[in-house]
């Protein structure tokens, strides 16, 4: 696979991702997973595993989010009052993946090259 394509359905499927945890309304955010699923079946097509890639399409972005969508009209969501997070959870939130990081990135280079 080439790596243009590949950097490209990379970034379509966490483009994906983070819209579905950032998007308020219920809907937009289903889609933005159906995104997401089309960029990991687009992955797994360049691996070869078509297999695996048609039925990301076919179960997960076919069936499951039929499923999802019909829920969430269901239920009728009503609009929520926006919350107020307090300072020490937004730090915390900033935090914690960036300790996260300067874990992964001392433990990389101690890592041999022929691990799985």
């Amino acid at each position: 696979m080439p790596s243009l394509f590949f950097y490209l359905f990379a970034a379509l499927a966490v483009g994906g991702a983070i819209a579905l945890v950032t998007l308020r309304n219920p809907v937009s955010s289903a889609l933005s997973m159906v995104v997401s699923f089309i960029g990991l079946a687009a992955l797994f097509v360049g691996l070869n595993a078509y297999f695996v890639g048609v039925i990301q399409i076919l179960v997960y972005a076919g069936a499951i989010m039929v499923l999802f969508l019909f829920i969430i009209l269901l239920l009728d969501l009503m609009a929520e009052e926006r919350k107020i997070f307090r300072p020490g959870t937004i730090v915390a939130a900033g935090v914690f993946p960036l300790l996260f990081l300067v874990q992964l990135l001392g433990i990389l280079p101690q890592t041999p090259s022929g691990a799985p």
